[in-house]
């Protein structure tokens, strides 16, 4: 009798790396929607912000790198624990920050430890789940990022509006602590990677990894996947105040809808591409994508609910490509480079995403009205770089199936591979 895709210790898994990636992505995130609070309580430019912003970007995508020789070395749960520890401290600091600099040398700290917390977890979704479900699980997992919309963002804006912005930070680390205790008491050893491992020195597996032509395509697709995020979001609170008459009292609401309407949308996402197919389902989102981002970035003062469609729609269609398209990035390593392949793949992310900050930093500008200016810009610069996302992710869909086949004839392995103790 064949064993089930999924087990109740996956489902375990999956639960409790939700709960990790919510913290990660709330924390990221909830610096977006206090740049209207920053940029008045420090005096800083727009620019100044995506530095601000873009700083958790560069430090993750560097440590990624680093990391990624030494991350197929080690015990997945042990790595895991090691970082994310460290983004606790980074976060607290964050919550005790006094002025731009302390905040900018703390979300450098956060970032460095935080930003390898994601390849880590797809690493050990790699392990743990085959293919045939990888998007769905992959689709829970980006309920992590729509519910950090709807409860985090709105309770982190409801607070920072009576205790100021240092408060969603602190609350923050607070849920870090609870999570970081579930993974030490109740997670099993990741390291059935180990087991049969001849991985070479650390400098040698990463440029091994890095210099492989089709991990080389994953790379170079990930490198634009991150770019509608990064741009749009740092200074999507400032456009809907500013320039769609949003008020802060509405914000929060704005988000909540925006949120809950991914968060119901991500796992049937994630079902629906292993039923029709990851590239399928990637495309028909980023066509949803770009002709919202467009009307989006183009509106001026707007009723709340017109704005809020359009930002369920953007957010919605992002989380769908984010779904299918890690679901089929994931497959691209084989296993004793997975945990490599992820930190640079992840690294790639985030320093493209850092790049795309600082672009966006550059391109728009706050008027002596308060308006920002130039957003129009970002959309169709966002709704370009989807395009040829979806021309190059047409050629990993293709370089997955041609590996599935390969292997077809050979035994599979366990579908749930049971940890080393």
């Amino acid at each position: 009798m064949n064993k089930p895709l999924i087990t109740p210790y996956g489902i375990f898994i999956v639960v409790v790396l939700i709960f990790l990636q919510f913290t990660v992505i709330l924390d990221f995130m909830v610096l977006s929607p206090l740049g209207a609070m920053l940029l008045e309580e420090f005096d800083i430019t727009a620019a100044q912000f995506g530095i601000l912003v873009s700083a958790y970007a560069w430090s993750a995508g560097i440590s990624g790198l680093f990391s990624a020789g030494f991350a197929d070395k080690f015990d997945r749960k042990k790595l895991l624990l090691f970082f994310y520890t460290g983004f606790i401290i980074g976060t607290a600091l964050c919550g005790i920050a006094t002025d731009y600099t302390f905040l900018l040398a703390a979300r450098i700290i956060t970032g460095i430890f935080g930003g390898v917390i994601g390849s880590v977890i797809y690493a050990i979704v790699t392990d743990l789940f085959v293919i045939q479900i990888r998007g769905s699980v992959m689709g829970f997992l980006q309920m992590a990022f729509a519910g950090a919309s709807v409860l985090g963002l709105p309770a982190g804006l409801y607070l920072a509006s009576f205790f100021g912005w240092h408060i969603p930070f602190l609350l923050i680390a607070g849920l870090c602590v609870f999570v970081l205790l579930l993974i030490i008491v109740f997670m099993k050893p990741v390291n059935a990677h180990l087991a049969n491992s001849t991985l070479r020195n650390p400098a040698e597996h990463l440029a091994r990894t890095i210099s492989n032509p089709s991990y080389a395509k994953a790379f170079a697709t990930t490198l634009l996947l991150a770019t509608g995020g990064f741009m749009l979001m740092p200074f999507g609170s400032v456009f809907a105040v500013q320039n769609n008459g949003i008020s802060m009292s509405d914000l929060p609401q704005l988000y909540f809808i925006t949120g809950v309407c991914s968060m119901c949308a991500a796992p049937l996402i994630g079902v629906l591409s292993d039923i029709v197919g990851k590239y399928v389902v990637f495309c028909i989102c980023s066509v949803v994508l770009i002709v919202s981002t467009v009307i989006y970035c183009n509106l001026g003062i707007t009723p709340v609910a017109v704005v809020t469609v359009f930002s369920a729609f953007m957010f919605t269609s992002y989380a769908g490509r984010m779904v299918s398209s890690s679901a089929l990035i994931t497959a691209v390593p084989e296993a004793l480079d997975r945990g490599a392949f992820m930190s640079i793949n992840s690294a790639v992310n985030m320093i493209s995403g850092g790049i795309a900050s600082l672009i966006a930093g550059a391109i728009v500008f706050q008027s002596e009205d308060g308006r920002i200016r130039n957003y129009d810009i970002l959309g169709y610069v966002v709704a370009g770089a989807t395009v040829v996302t979806i021309a190059m992710l047409y050629l990993i869909d293709k370089m997955v199936k041609q590996k599935q086949l390969t292997k077809a004839s050979l035994v599979e392995t366990p579908n749930e591979v049971e940890p080393i103790r």
